[in-house]
């Protein structure tokens, strides 16, 4: 439970003009700063991966050049949003998304237990790196990015793009790469300083006019919920305002960019906070950052939509959210 900082009417006024502040600056900020997530960095974001895979993506995401830890961990989200058991209409299945077919001539033992089990992430996740690396052998000498093409070969099939010179002209297949290169930023380590939001200002600016409005779970602020929100509706209505679509739930809005370190939170950036802090799918509240260690967030049933430090035991990690990211996410997650 949250400790409450600023009540009544007088402290929320203090606190409009605080937040006011900080939107401006949040502009002057976005034009001094440069540069977005370093490329070549395999290291993966804090609790990116679920705790139980971490290792295996780290380890076989390094298998060839062409792939790297984070970008194995966008595909298998993608491709499953890490649900072992999950089988998709095409009859794909596992953490992978491997039709049979396909297992049956690429799946490998990834655990050496003498068995090569579709379910099973041990050898599902070193499978889906080895085919990935096998691809990128077959499209080595086809034109443009050679990721890209992996990417696409995973998907249509590696003559496809053969013969297509690159990523072909299927709208899904050139949906799957655009998409699974986005959410790349999302699993990696940042190593340069992050670009900021060009929409943050905006998305406070919304949240801020919402300062004590009454809690509702599952509230998303329409006519029929009282203009009422949860943690995750307002976080997702603020970012609507300025015209980008959210997931609905907390743990699916962490993906929505690329993850800046405590000491470099800027306004606008979505904070997170869970109970397993190695794990973003346990993520259960959301917030935003308004700066000197404060969010705006819709803490609990009871409460209002208020100031909260995000300095607390529970404090994941923070999003910064962007376009391409929050478009990359998979609806069915």
């Amino acid at each position: 439970m949250r400790k409450v900082w600023v009540a009544g009417g007088v402290a929320v006024a203090l606190g409009l003009s605080f937040v006011m502040l900080l939107v401006v600056g949040v502009y002057i900020v976005a034009g001094n700063l440069v540069n977005g997530v370093g490329k070549g960095g395999v290291g993966l974001a804090k609790g990116s991966v679920p705790g139980a895979y971490k290792a295996l993506v780290q380890k076989w995401g390094n298998l060839c050049p062409a792939l790297n830890p984070a970008l194995l961990a966008a595909q298998l989200y993608q491709e499953s949003g890490w649900d072992p058991d999950v089988v998709s209409h095409a009859d794909a299945r596992g953490i992978a998304q491997f039709i049979p077919s396909t297992w049956a001539t690429h799946g490998v033992d990834g655990d050496g237990d003498g068995d090569r089990d579709i379910w099973d992430p041990n050898d599902a996740i070193p499978s889906a790196a080895s085919y990935d690396c096998e691809l990128a052998k077959y499209v080595k000498d086809v034109p443009g990015d050679t990721t890209d093409n992996m990417l696409a070969a995973y998907n249509a099939g590696a003559y496809r793009v053969i013969r297509a010179g690159g990523v072909p002209a299927i709208t899904e297949t050139q949906n799957y790469v655009t998409r699974i290169r986005s959410l790349e930023k999302s699993f990696a380590a940042p190593t340069t300083r992050i670009d900021p939001s060009k929409q943050a200002a905006g998305a406070i600016y919304y949240a801020q006019k919402k300062l004590g409005t009454l809690y509702l779970w599952g509230g998303d602020g329409t006519a029929e919920d009282g203009g009422r929100f949860d943690c995750s509706g307002l976080t997702k209505a603020a970012y609507e305002s300025v015209g980008i679509s959210l997931p609905r739930v907390a743990n699916d809005q962490w993906n929505a960019g690329p993850h800046p370190a405590r000491d470099e939170l800027l306004p606008g950036d979505l904070v997170f906070f869970s109970d397993d802090l190695n794990n973003s799918r346990a993520i259960r509240h959301v917030g935003i950052y308004v700066g000197g260690g404060y969010m705006i967030d819709a803490p609990r049933t009871g409460a209002v939509i208020r100031f909260d430090p995000i300095d607390t035991p529970d404090y994941f990690g923070a999003t910064r959210v962007t376009e391409d990211g929050a478009k990359a996410l998979p609806t069915t997650v």
